[in-house]
This record gives C-alpha cells, sequence and structure tokens, in this order.
C-alpha cells in the first residue's frame, strides 16, 4: 500500500493518487485516470496554489495525455475551487458532476469563506483555526459544464470509467468514480480515513448504503476524499461508525434529548471503542447528530454553519 505522503502517487495501470497529509479540514485527495491520448482528473483542491502545485506535479503523465474531463465528486470548496486552473490550461475540458452537486455548489462561494477567515471577530477567529492555512482571494468557481442523475459511463482514451452517484449523504449529490479495469475506485468523501466522516446533508442510511454497494462491487484500491489509500476494510470501518452513530442519534432523538447534549453523550461513546476512539476531527459528531435528528423530524432546525464549527470545536476542546 502506498505511503501516506504528500503528492502524486501511481497506483496501477495509469492511475495515480493525490494524497495531501494530514487529511484533516480541507486537505483533500484528488485523482487522475490516464487514457490514450486523454486523462480524467477526480476533483481539484481548496484553492489555486495548491492545484498549480497538483497539476505541475501531473505534468509526466499528462504529456502524452490532456485532461479532456473533470469529475467534481461533491460541492464541498476543498473538492472544486481548483477548477478554473484546470480549465485554464486545457480549455474546453468538459466538468462533471451530479445534478445535486452542481445545484449546491453556489452555495459556499470561495468569497464566502474568504470573507469568513478575514473576519477580525471571533468568527474570523474559529475560522482560522478550521480553514486559516488556505487562500480563497479571486477564486471564481467554474461550475459544471455536464451532468447527469444516478449513473454515467464516460470514455477516457478508450477507458470505460463509471460515475456512480451516492447522494445524498456527506452532500446533497456524492458521486464515486469506478474504474473497472484496474479494480479502483475514487469515492470523494464518501471515504474519510483516519478522521471522522462529516454527514452534512443525510440521512446516515445513505450512506451506509453507498458502503454497501462499493463493498459489492469488485474494488482492490481505494482512494479517499480524505486520509491515507486503503482497501475493502476502510470501507467497512466508515460503513460500522456511520451505522453505530445512526443507531445511538435515533435512540436519543425519540427520547427527546437534546441534539448538542446527544452528540456530546455519543462522543464520549466513540472516544472509549477501540473502533473509532483515534479518529481525528471527533468534534463532527455534532455536526452528524444533528443531520440524523434533522432527517428524522422535518421540524427540527439545525444551528446555522457558524455555530456548528462552535460546536465542534467545543466537542474537541474537552
Amino acid at each position: 500500500m502506498t505511503s501516506f505522503t504528500h503528492g502524486l502517487h501511481e497506483l496501477d495501470d495509469g492511475c495515480f493518487a493525490y494524497l495531501q497529509p494530514d487529511g484533516g479540514w480541507g486537505w483533500s485527495n484528488a485523482g487522475l485516470v490516464v487514457g490514450d491520448g486523454a486523462s480524467l482528473l477526480v476533483d481539484t483542491l481548496f484553492d489555486l496554489s495548491l492545484t498549480s502545485t497538483m497539476l505541475e506535479q501531473m505534468q509526466r503523465p499528462l504529456a502524452a495525455a490532456p485532461i479532456a474531463s473533470l469529475v467534481n465528486t461533491h460541492a464541498n470548496g476543498d473538492h472544486c475551487y481548483g477548477n478554473s486552473e484546470v480549465t485554464a490550461r486545457w480549455p474546453g475540458v468538459e466538468i462533471l458532476a451530479s445534478n445535486a452537486a452542481a445545484d449546491e455548489m453556489p452555495a459556499v462561494p470561495p468569497s464566502m469563506l474568504d470573507a469568513l477567515n478575514k473576519d477580525p471577530g471571533d468568527v474570523g477567529e474559529l475560522f482560522r483555526t478550521f480553514f486559516g492555512e488556505f487562500d480563497f482571494e479571486g477564486i471564481e468557481l467554474e461550475l459544471p459544464t455536464r451532468t447527469f442523475d444516478d449513473r454515467l459511463e464516460i470514455d477516457v482514451g478508450g477507458r470505460a470509467i463509471e460515475l456512480i452517484e451516492v447522494g445524498p449523504a456527506h452532500t446533497e449529490g456524492d458521486v464515486i468514480v469506478h474504474v473497472p479495469d484496474t479494480s479502483t475506485v475514487y469515492t470523494g468523501d464518501i471515504l474519510f480515513i483516519g478522521g471522522t466522516p462529516i454527514v452534512w446533508a443525510g440521512p446516515l442510511s445513505n450512506w451506509v448504503a453507498a458502503c454497501d454497494l462499493m463493498l459489492s462491487m469488485n474494488v482492490q484500491t481505494v482512494v479517499p476524499g480524505h486520509g491515507p489509500l486503503t482497501d475493502r476494510a476502510g470501507i467497512s470501518d466508515v460503513r460500522d461508525y456511520l451505522a453505530f452513530v445512526d443507531q445511538e442519534a435515533t435512540g436519543r432523538q425519540e427520547a427527546g434529548i437534546d441534539a448538542f447534549d446527544a452528540a456530546r453523550d455519543i462522543g464520549a461513546l466513540l472516544s472509549a471503542d477501540d473502533r473509532f476512539g483515534s479518529l481525528g476531527e471527533f468534534g463532527r459528531i455534532a455536526v452528524n447528530v444533528d443531520t440524523v435528528y434533522r432527517n428524522l423530524d422535518a421540524a427540527h432546525r439545525s444551528p446555522d454553519v457558524v455555530e456548528q464549527f462552535r460546536q465542534m470545536a467545543a466537542i474537541e476542546a474537552h
């Protein structure tokens, strides 16, 4: 298994992974599939500089097979804010995403995160603890030019690539990218390895089903959205976390326990569990439990995004 070191890693027969330790907030992975005379890029990075560095490292495999297609696996900025770096180098690149992801992308433009990072007060101090290492100034988000629902098979230089929509789960329109001829899957944020999954959309049962789908497929090499490369065991680990949280949060919602109180309670259980106690970003349990509550009760009102980050920071401070 490839070591978790920064940069481009060749996997098998024209498949590459671009990894960014430590895999925490904003430090996402990307992928490259090289065909005969054309390549597919799976996701861009959180800002233009990071994406430019990645594309420079890809120069060798791209010399005879320039990027013809770019898939954004979902709407979070650490997987799409760098799109314009790709289109500037390869005009006419087709940007693909699910319809739901394309609809969701404008909700959090780069200018919003730039403003939050630069806020002179407590809000800025909070957001800089999560995103202060990234530069969002001047980014103009390039939106998808081709969208789809459910499944889409594309040809990349003679290679059949399957795009499979598995959201709403992490976000509204998550997509995994399957390369059948090498038994490789690029999962986007359907997998966090070594870090806590965060469920912005849900329901958690959809995410569990996405893991079950991947486990039913002939996949051996797994490139997660965050963290080191993994295999089928990594898929099972994420599935187990999500199923555990869904069960525990559902029971507390039915008992009438406040969502944040439930999150702190479940967080204590997770920290004492050998399977989950070492996961990074464990404060995300606050968002995950709230998402369970919201999906169980349409009248439940989630905190705004600033309060969600405050709750995550509060859990990690104790």
